[in-house]
């Protein structure tokens, strides 16, 4: 490449990028798309990559579910082998496959230490063989039902992820609508410090108001100016929040409602009561217990009894004298002898120590998850208490809340009516204007919190999975 070829490539990836740059600026400065929680949460029950991810575990543990059963079908092999060494006492040599039985067919010279040879001869081989399952004394029954309650538990796992995703969903919602209200008192409170300002200037140059009412109005000016700068930030980060959630393509999504009030909240007792019942950790965690038991009755099913069939149709050849002393009239490099078997096969591993502790680990293990289960049962109890609190706590501070906005506007109208007289002074209305935007954030936040303590409180005891 030359060096204006170089050039000319790299004016080319400047100018892509500079598009991209500016298409990325664009996609900022445009307004998100607005969706309602019932929208945010459907999108996300079925974009929402832990959710995708959680639906992949379930196929796979079903897949793996599966495998057990797969015993049942037959199993066809072949195989084709060659040798060239020393043949005492056999026809032909082979090499076992665990996909053809092959049974013993006749035998060379028998020889001692004095008249043994190590005279090479050629020995050829090649068979396809058939096995099928009989009965298996409830072995494969036994491993089926340990990788069925695996599937259960993954399935419960899954429940578990999207109702998580779903309060993801619901506190970024609500952090987006609590984010525009902040927004909202800010630019209000930056607006009517605007109007003081303009008051203040009028008053000073009138000789109503000495400067330094100017001067603390333009600090108060530009304090709210920052507060509302930072409350835009607020919004455009809980929108991305919001997008990122529900896994949508969007660099950010807009909340289109209203923060909700706590609404029908159960007792505590009854909250208890439906955690227990529907929580999918739980009921997860139960699920494993009951796979490891069937797990250990598998591992102790692996010393039962086994009965197949078999079947294999063969063609060997071997260079070597055979028993009768007769030489064989070829050298053993086409299996041009046939040979074909059908059978059963009754196989019994009375006694194997590894598998007798391998079962008595596996006991030991569901044991564990059993204490585990205990556990969690606990401390969902505390769970479920904490948010139980919490939505009492914030439910029972919004009538206060409401009452000190009211408070802190009639304090403003006040101070506001003062300074106009020329009664106040500029001290005394930056806070009264101070402690009204405060009141009117802390509202917002105060109902924020009413509604995130209340679907916490709904992850706890698993409302998500009722209403499906």
């Amino acid at each position: 490449m030359t060096f204006v070829q170089r050039c000319w490539q790299g004016v080319l990836l400047t100018a892509a990028l500079g598009a991209a740059h500016e298409a990325r600026a664009d996609e900022l400065a445009a307004p998100p798309r607005a969706v309602s929680l019932q929208e945010a949460i459907g999108f996300a029950r079925e974009h929402q990559p832990q959710v995708r991810a959680a639906l992949a575990r379930i196929a796979a543990a079903q897949a793996a579910a599966d495998v057990p059963a797969a015993q049942w079908l037959p199993k066809l092999g072949a195989s084709a082998q060659a040798f060239l060494g020393s043949e005492n006492n056999t026809t032909a040599s082979y090499i076992a496959s665990p996909y053809v039985d092959l049974p013993r067919i006749g035998g060379t010279t028998v020889v001692n230490a004095s008249t043994a040879t190590f005279q090479p001869f050629g020995s050829t081989f090649a068979a396809v063989g058939i096995g099928q399952e009989v009965f298996d004394f409830g072995r494969i029954a036994a491993q089926s039902a340990a990788a069925d309650a695996l599937v259960d538990a993954t399935k419960h796992s899954s429940d578990a992820t999207r109702l998580d995703v779903d309060l993801d969903v619901e506190e970024a919602f609500y952090a987006v609508l609590t984010a525009k209200e902040i927004l909202r008192a800010s630019e209000q409170a930056y607006e009517r410090t605007r109007t003081h300002r303009d008051l203040a200037k009028a008053g000073v140059a009138s000789g109503l108001h000495p400067p330094i009412d100017l001067t603390r109005a333009e600090a108060e000016l530009a304090h709210f100016d920052i507060g509302r700068i930072r409350a835009r930030g607020g919004v455009t980060t809980s929108q991305a929040v919001l997008a990122a959630s529900v896994g949508a393509p969007d660099l950010a999504l807009d909340a289109n409602g209203t923060l909700p009030a706590a609404g029908d909240v159960p007792t505590l007792a009854a909250a208890l009561e439906l955690a227990a019942a529907r929580d999918p950790r739980v009921a997860e965690a139960v699920s494993k217990v009951r796979a490891q038991e069937a797990r250990s009755r598998a591992i102790s099913a692996e010393m039962r009894p086994d009965l197949s069939a078999t079947a294999t149709f063969s063609g060997r050849a071997g260079g070597a004298a055979r028993g009768s002393a007769a030489v064989a009239d070829y050298y053993g490099w086409l299996p041009t002898i046939p040979n074909w078997d059908v059978g059963l096969v009754f196989s019994w591993p009375i006694y194997d120590g590894t598998v007798v502790a391998r079962a008595r680990a596996a006991d030991a293990t569901a044991q564990a998850l059993r204490e585990e289960v205990a556990a969690l049962k606990e401390t969902l109890t505390a769970e479920v208490e904490r948010a139980y609190i919490a939505v009492q706590v914030a439910r029972d501070a919004l009538p206060g809340l409401q009452q000190q906005l009211d408070a802190a506007v009639a304090n403003y109208a006040q101070a506001d009516a003062r300074f106009q007289a020329g009664l106040g002074t500029a001290v005394e209305l930056a806070d009264a204007e101070a402690l009204r935007a405060d009141a009117d954030i802390q509202l917002a936040r105060g109902k924020f919190d009413l509604a995130k303590s209340r679907a916490a409180l709904g992850r706890a005891i698993a409302e998500g999975l009722a209403k499906r």
